[in-house]
């Protein structure tokens, strides 16, 4: 019934002097996705469509639900540029799709001007045709429950029915590159989605400190970034396992329980901050949503952002928790995110945390030990991996410390 797919890029097209370089890496990211399918890619000016040839469409949508920047799709099918073909054709589409009484609109757009008969016309021509040849239809133009399109254009004429969304956004890695400071819970991954379906290309961070965690903890975050990787330009993420244990470690031994969690994500903070500046990343983001646990009010926020001269972005920072879990059941990351393993920031969590901290409070706090040196033992010894879509790495196999793993996994890559 189709033989090919028509996308929309939306809001790409009103990109002014820089249309070209979104469109550009939209094209880069299509043609990423659709690797390895018998299918050909046809580009457009302001669109463009996927050549079935026979392929399942169902498996194409599959693929394009993991590119930002398409705005719709729809299913297509091309006919020759000739009214009498055109009412033919349209009556077995509706025939196809009708099994029952049905009102039905036909909209016309007439993109080249030379055929013809104008919009208005072509559109009673088939309505007319549809209408003596199946009696199971009626006209409603107001509120049809179909909607048959058809676009004449200079090389054939389309007809399809309706749209259906796609991720918008814009195309991963136009914005340039950001360090999402993931944990192993359901709010970072999300966010890590979020700012790549705005243009971003991600990397992530992640502070493991076995064996005080799991080494499932670590475990988790790996499978996670396999999940955004399918997003990802290149389906790989570099993910960044920083050893925080001496630090965590320090922590609990030096300062004050309800200011344990405040002061880890200062260091967190500390860290990522010369991660990303060692790595041209130019923001940092994070899965932090205002007031959902102590350390996201924005007086913690406040107070945490202070050791930090780089951006941060929260992508769900007023998202409600069910909106989040919606969003991680989309990307297939919900049931690895709820998997009972902790990571450092939940492992101790104090039973009175500050919820309005100070930051005058927090530096006195820190005097207490020599915090620099362990931030920049984090930060030589932090072990960094390629995880992709199909990366094997198992960690509980090696019986080492997470980063002595990496070494020796990235020894066999």
């Amino acid at each position: 019934m189709y033989d090919r797919i028509l996308i929309r890029f939306g809001d790409l097209t009103l990109k002014g002097k820089n249309q070209n370089d979104f469109i550009r890496q939209l094209y880069k990211m299509l043609e990423e996705k659709l690797a390895g399918l018998p299918v050909v890619l046809e580009k457009k000016h302001d669109h463009a469509y996927v050549l079935l040839n026979g392929y399942d469409y169902n498996l194409v949508i599959d693929r394009l639900n993991l590119v930002a920047g398409i705005y719709s799709y729809s299913l297509v099918k091309k006919i020759a540029r000739d009214l009498e073909v055109l009412k033919v054709e349209a009556l077995n589409y509706v025939n196809e799709l009708v099994t029952k009484p049905t009102t039905f609109k036909i909209e016309t757009k007439r993109a080249d001007k030379s055929f013809p008969l104008q919009s208005p016309a072509i559109s009673k021509e088939i309505s007319s045709y549809i209408l003596k040849n199946n009696k199971l239809v009626k006209v409603d133009v107001h509120n049809p429950e179909l909607e048959i399109r058809i676009e004449v254009r200079s090389d054939g004429i389309y007809l399809f029915n309706g749209q259906i969304r796609g991720l918008g956004g814009y195309p991963t890695g136009i914005a340039g590159k950001g360090l999402l400071m993931l944990s192993g819970g359901i709010d970072s991954p999300v966010a890590g989605f979020l700012a790549m379906k705005q243009g971003i290309k991600i990397e992530c961070i992640h502070f493991e400190s076995t064996p005080l965690t799991s080494i499932e903890s670590a475990q988790k975050v790996i499978d996670l970034v396999k999940k955004m990787a399918k997003y990802a330009p290149g389906n790989k993420i570099l993910l960044h396992m920083v050893p925080f244990k001496n630090m965590h470690m320090a922590l609990l031994d030096k300062v004050p329980e309800s200011y344990n969690i405040t002061i880890m994500r200062r260091m967190m903070y500390r860290i990522a901050t010369k991660v990303a500046e060692k790595n041209n990343d130019l923001v940092l983001i994070n899965g932090e949503s205002v007031g959902q646990v102590a350390s996201q009010t924005l007086q913690s926020m406040a107070t945490i952002n202070e050791v930090t001269n780089i951006p941060v972005i929260r992508p769900l920072a007023t998202y409600d928790k069910v909106d989040i879990i919606a969003l991680s059941r989309k990307i297939d990351a919900f049931n690895i995110s709820i998997k009972p393993f902790e990571d450092c920031c939940t492992v101790y969590v104090p039973k009175a945390p500050a919820t309005a901290p100070k930051a005058y409070r927090a530096r006195h706090y820190e005097e207490a030990f020599d915090f620099n040196t362990l931030v920049e033992e984090a930060v030589n010894n932090t072990k960094s991996i390629w995880v992709s879509t199909d990366t094997d790495l198992d960690l509980s196999m090696y019986g080492l410390e997470v980063g002595e793993a990496i070494a020796e996994y990235n020894k066999t890559k």
